[in-house]
């Protein structure tokens, strides 16, 4: 009869527990594919201690309950990582926009550099998955963008659930009662606040030309790709209307493409006022014609080019609401500047002396222009 096995404190081991030379000890199983998995410790029971300099990890004995748990219930073991699990879940996205698949290599990306993303999915708790979002948190990450991992992260793990390769969704928990919320709550122009900032607009010497365009913006409620993706076409002016029909969109590879309208109902006929229509027929009289009309997906005729003949997109606005704002910051008398820590008043003086305090911004929300900054 053979001798049983005992490690070097004379304990006896079960079937499948071994010690190795180092100390450690070590757990042998086949699993339900056939394949040979092990797990491994520096403690055989929980009243063990991590040898000092070792990694302190669960006990083998409760490693090995924990796996007959998960067996009982029909868990496979795996050994995919976050970073594999969220690759895997990207792939069964089909029909997804071109900034959704950008949004996904933003995560993956994020993934990547975490410690986080190289874990097994098998092993993530609910304090690794709380954890991870509140160091994203405190690395500088806005509320709303870890909104976007986490949005990410949920589904990926659920199908994971759903794959019996986990017992749980570690990210089913509400985010609000984790994080703070320090979003800030996107206010609209004003009707004397839009007034104001088209008269300056249109009287500068420079910034006039882009004034019917912006005017129409903040007229018209239009978003800002819908704008860019109008033509000379759209616009009846013998009915007094305008067809908004797709959007034209620049992918971060810089290629131009057509795309649907945000929603159904986004394909849609606009009435125009007097206001609306003279600004549409400026745009068009003072529309350079280029030698080469530009043609996306069987368009032409884009109502604004840039210097290089393309049709101009959303980045493009941006830039040009940027610009204006910080020349009327410097050339106004007084503006209002809107911070996180709430509306100040200061004078162009008070802000060249103090340059770091400019952090007003220019966004778009929703189907108007959004603001953070004005003047008078």
């Amino acid at each position: 009869m053979s001798e049983k096995r005992r490690d070097n404190k004379g304990r006896l081991l079960k079937t499948g527990e071994h010690q190795e030379k180092d100390g450690r000890y070590s757990y042998r199983y086949t699993d339900s594919m056939g394949k040979r998995r092990i797990i491994r410790s520096w403690r055989l029971t929980n009243a063990d201690t991590t040898p000092p300099g070792k990694k302190a990890t669960p006990s083998l004995r409760a490693q090995e309950q924990e796996l007959q748990v998960q067996i009982c219930k029909g868990i496979i073991p795996t050994e995919i990582t976050v970073c594999q699990l969220v690759e895997r879940y990207i792939t069964t996205k089909t029909g997804v926009t071109h900034n959704t698949k950008a949004g996904y290599k933003t995560v993956q990306n994020i993934l990547e550099k975490e410690e986080f993303g190289h874990k097994q999915i098998d092993k993530v708790k609910f304090s690794d998955a709380k954890i991870f979002l509140i160091k994203l948190q405190e690395n500088g990450r806005s509320y709303s963008a870890i909104h976007s991992i986490r949005g990410v992260l949920r589904p990926a793990f659920q199908m994971a659930f759903e794959d019996e390769e986990i017992g749980y969704n570690p990210f089913n928990f509400e985010l609000a009662k984790v994080l703070i919320n320090d979003s800030v709550q996107r206010e609209a122009l004003k009707p004397r606040e839009q007034r104001l900032f088209l008269n300056f607009v249109k009287e500068d010497r420079h910034f006039s030309k882009y004034y019917d365009g912006i005017s129409i913006l903040f007229k018209t409620g239009l978003r800002i790709s819908e704008f860019c993706g109008l033509t000379v076409h759209d616009i009846n002016f013998d009915e007094h209307t305008f067809s908004v029909n797709n959007q034209l969109q620049r992918t971060r590879e810089g290629e131009y493409i057509i795309v649907p309208t945000k929603t159904s109902a986004g394909k849609r006929v606009l009435p125009m006022t007097k206001e609306v229509e003279e600004h549409f027929r400026n745009i068009i009289k003072e529309r350079e014609k280029p030698r080469i009309e530009p043609m996306i997906d069987g368009k032409s005729g884009f109502l604004y080019l840039d210097k290089n003949g393309n049709p101009s997109v959303g980045l493009h606005w941006a830039h040009y609401f940027k610009h204006i704002c910080q020349t009327a910051v410097w050339f106004s008398p007084l503006f209002y500047l809107r911070s996180k820590k709430g509306d100040k008043e200061y004078g162009k003086d008070y802000i060249r002396s103090q340059p770091e305090r400019r952090n007003w911004k220019i966004r778009m929300c929703g189907k108007s222009w959004r603001r953070v900054g004005s003047y008078e």
